[in-house]
C-alpha cells in the first residue's frame, strides 16, 4: 500500500491521537525515502507532489499545465484534490486544525512554512521517490505550498543511519560571510562619505592659532580668526608710568587673509579624517592685519610716557673716589624716551597681533646712556686711576722728605662728560707740574739767599744763581706722571739739573773757600778743617765793571799756564795782555791766578789800584791753590 493510500485509512480530526501520531510517521519515512534514495533527475514518484506542471511528464505527452489530468476528472489545479476532501490547496489543512500551511508545524514549534524542515536539515526542493531510492534535487521551487510527504514507518530506522548534518553547518557559514561582506560595504560607504565630507573641512582636533576649527572649511576658519582680531588692543607699559591701552578702533585694525589657512586645508588628505578623533593637531598660521600707520604714531606721542614732563635724562656711568679707591658707578637709566625707535617697536607688535609691550625691558624704546658701567673704556679708566692711588713717590732732600701719593693725586685726575678717564688731559699734567715747581720753590737753593757764618765772625747774606740744588722741573715731571700712571711706590731724589755740596739752610757744606772781599782774605776749608788761606787784591772798587761780584760760585776749570787778555778792540787787538802760571776761573772773566806783577796783597789796595775784577794771589800761594781746588767746591765771595 502506497503512503497516500495509507493516509487515507486513517482517520483524522480532533480526538484521535494514532492518526496524528502516524502522520508523523509518514513525514519523517517520505523524509528519509528522499536521502536514501540513488541520484536521478526527473524521477517519477506517484504518491509524490511537484512544485510546478512543468516538470512532470513521463511520456513527454502533455504541453501545458491545461491537458494533465491524472484521472480524467479535473479541469484545472484548483480542482484538484488528492484525498477528494479539499477544494483547494489552501483548505488543505493535515489534522483539520489549520487554515493554512503557514499555521502547520508537526511539531509544533515552527512558525512559518521557511522555519519547517522535517529532517531539520533538508530543503523543501529535495524529493524523493519510493520505487528508485533516488534523491532528487529540485533547482526550481514552487511558490505554491505543497501538500506534506510521508514516509512508510517501517523505513524510519534506515533512514536515520544516514549523517545529515553537514548541509546546515554550511549554510550557516554562508549567511556570515554574506552579512560580513554586508556590514564591510556598509563601512566603506560610510568611510567614503567621511571622507567625501573632510575634502573642503578641517579634521577632528584641528586647532589654529589658538581657535577650534573641527569641522570648519577655510573660510569659516579665516572667519573665526578675523572674529579674533575684532576687538583687538595692545597695552602699552612704560618706565615709572600706568599702562596705557591702544585699540584696534583707533588705528583701524582689521584682518587680512594670507591664504595660508586654506594651504593647510589643502595639504589634509581626505582619506585619513580618522586621525582627527584621536590625533589632535595645533597649526600657526600668519594673521597679517591692516591698521593705519598714522594713526599709530598718533597714538605714541599721545601715551603719557612721550610726554616731556614725564621723562627724565639717563645719566653716564663714571669713575669716582669713594672709600679709599676709585670704583665704576653705575649709569642712570632714565625715563627720556625715543619716541622714532618705540613706535618702532609698537608697529612691529601691532603687525604680530601682540596683545601687549613693555617699552621698559626694551631699552631701544629709550635714549640711553653714552656710557655703561661695562663699558670696555670705562674699565680701563678704572684701572688707571687705581694704580693712581697706588702710586707713592717719596722725594728726599737731606733730612727733609716730601711724599705724593693717592690721596694728592686723585685730585688732579680729570673726566670728560661721558665719565671716562682723561690720561693725556693737559689739566693733569698742568697738575703734576704745579707739584714738581713746588719741590723746587721749596728746595732748590740756587738763586736764593742764605745766611753764612764768616771766619771773622760775622754773619752774612749771600745769594747765587750759578750755585745750589737746582731740580730739572721738566725732567721730573715726565719721570713723576709716568711713574704715577704705573702705579708706583718709590723713594728717591729728585731729577736735579743742579747740585749742592748740603741739603739744608747751608748747603755749602763742610767744603767750600770763603773769600771775605771787605778784609781781602780768603780761606779754603775741607771737611771743615783749613787747608789754605792767603791775603789777595781783588776787582778795582772805583770801576763798577772791574768790581769782584759777591756771590757763591764754582770753579768752571783750571790751566796752567795761559794768558788772561782784555776786551778785544776794534783794530783786533786787546786791552791787555797778562800771562799767567795758574788759571781758574769761576765767575765768566773772573777768577784765581797769580800775579807776579805785584809787590802787596791784602789791604784796602782794592779800593783804587785793584785788578779788572780777578782775584790777585800771590805766585806761591797760587800754586798751592791751584793744588788743592777741586770742582763743584763752593766759592764764596761776600763784603
Amino acid at each position: 500500500m502506497s503512503n497516500k493510500e495509507k493516509r487515507k485509512d486513517i482517520p483524522s480530526g480532533p480526538g484521535n491521537e494514532d492518526k496524528e501520531i502516524y502522520d508523523m510517521e509518514e513525514k519523517i519515512n517520505a523524509a528519509l525515502d528522499k536521502i536514501t534514495a540513488a541520484p536521478s533527475e526527473n524521477v517519477y514518484d506517484p504518491d509524490e507532489e511537484y512544485e510546478s506542471e512543468e516538470e512532470y511528464d513521463p511520456d513527454g505527452e502533455y504541453e501545458s499545465e491545461e491537458e494533465y489530468d491524472p484521472d480524467g476528472e479535473y479541469e484545472s489545479e484548483e480542482e484538484y484534490d488528492p484525498d477528494e476532501e479539499y477544494e483547494s490547496e489552501e483548505e488543505y489543512d493535515l489534522d483539520e486544525e489549520y487554515e493554512s500551511e503557514e499555521e502547520y508545524d508537526p511539531d509544533e514549534e515552527y512558525e512559518s512554512e521557511e522555519e519547517y524542515d522535517s529532517d531539520e536539515e533538508y530543503e523543501q526542493d529535495e524529493e524523493y521517490e519510493e520505487d528508485t531510492d533516488v534523491f532528487v534535487r529540485k533547482r526550481g521551487k514552487s511558490a505554491r505550498p505543497q501538500p506534506v510527504k510521508y514516509v512508510p514507518i517501517d523505513d524510519i530506522d534506515e533512514k536515520m543511519a544516514f549523517p545529515l548534518v553537514r548541509k546546515k553547518k554550511h549554510k550557516g557559514l554562508k549567511i556570515t560571510g554574506i552579512v560580513a561582506a554586508m556590514a564591510i560595504v556598509a563601512a566603506g560607504c560610510a568611510y567614503g562619505a567621511a571622507s567625501y565630507y573632510y575634502a573642503d573641512r578641517f579634521f577632528e582636533g584641528t586647532w589654529i592659532n589658538g581657535i577650534n576649527c573641527s569641522g570648519m572649511t577655510a573660510y569659516e576658519a579665516e572667519q573665526a580668526l578675523a572674529k579674533k582680531v575684532q576687538d583687538y588692543s595692545i597695552q602699552v607699559a612704560s618706565r615709572e608710568q600706568e599702562p596705557q591701552t591702544i585699540t584696534g578702533d583707533q588705528i583701524s585694525y582689521q584682518y587680512l587673509s594670507t591664504g595660508e589657512t586654506l594651504q593647510l586645508l589643502k595639504a589634509q588628505k581626505p582619506y585619513e579624517w580618522i586621525k582627527g578623533y584621536y590625533e589632535q593637531k595645533s597649526h600657526t598660521v600668519s594673521e597679517k592685519v591692516s591698521y593705519d600707520k598714522t594713526l599709530l604714531q598718533q597714538q605714541v606721542i599721545a601715551l603719557n610716557c612721550a610726554k616731556a614732563e614725564n621723562q627724565t635724562a639717563p645719566e653716564n656711568a663714571y669713575v669716582a673716589f669713594k672709600d679709599n679707591q676709585f670704583q665704576i658707578i653705575p649709569e642712570t637709566q632714565g625715563t627720556q624716551l625715543n619716541v622714532k625707535q618705540a613706535y618702532r617697536i609698537l608697529d612691529q607688535a601691532v603687525s604680530e597681533t601682540q596683545e601687549s609691550v613693555d617699552f621698559g625691558t626694551t631699552p631701544e624704546a629709550y635714549v640711553s646712556a653714552a656710557v655703561t658701567q661695562n663699558d670696555p673704556e670705562l674699565q680701563s679708566a678704572l684701572e688707571a686711576c687705581n694704580n693712581y692711588t697706588k702710586a707713592s713717590i717719596t722725594y728726599t732732600f737731606g733730612d727733609q722728605t716730601a711724599t705724593l701719593d693717592g690721596n694728592t693725586i686723585k685730585d688732579w685726575l680729570q673726566f670728560d662728560e661721558k665719565g671716562q678717564l682723561l690720561l693725556d688731559d693737559n689739566t693733569f699734567h698742568q697738575h703734576i707740574a704745579d707739584y714738581v715747581a713746588q719741590l723746587a720753590a721749596s728746595y732748590n737753593t740756587v738763586g736764593t739767599e742764605r745766611e753764612f757764618y764768616t771766619t771773622s765772625g760775622r754773619t752774612v747774606y749771600v745769594s747765587s744763581s750759578v750755585y745750589g740744588w737746582a731740580i730739572d722741573q721738566a725732567a721730573e715731571a715726565a719721570q713723576l706722571s709716568q711713574e704715577i700712571q704705573s702705579g708706583t711706590q718709590t723713594t728717591r731724589e729728585p731729577v736735579y739739573s743742579q747740585t749742592a755740596n748740603s741739603h739744608g739752610v747751608n748747603d755749602l757744606g763742610n767744603t767750600y773757600i770763603e773769600v771775605d772781599l771787605s778784609n781781602q782774605h780768603m780761606y779754603y776749608y775741607q771737611s771743615g778743617n783749613l787747608v789754605f788761606d792767603s791775603d789777595f787784591v781783588s776787582g778795582n772798587m772805583s770801576y763798577a765793571d772791574r768790581q769782584t761780584h759777591a756771590g757763591i760760585f764754582t770753579l768752571y776749570y783750571k790751566k796752567s799756564p795761559d794768558v788772561l787778555r782784555g776786551a778785544k778792540k776794534p783794530d783786533g787787538t786787546y786791552e791787555y795782555e797778562e800771562p799767567v802760571e795758574y788759571w781758574m776761573p769761576f765767575d765768566g772773566g773772573i777768577g784765581f791766578h797769580d800775579a807776579p806783577w805785584r809787590g802787596e796783597f791784602g789791604g784796602d789796595i782794592y779800593l783804587t789800584s785793584g785788578s779788572h775784577g780777578c782775584i790777585n794771589l800771590p805766585p806761591e800761594n797760587a800754586a798751592v791753590l791751584y793744588s788743592l781746588i777741586d770742582y763743584n767746591v763752593p766759592i764764596v765771595c761776600f763784603y
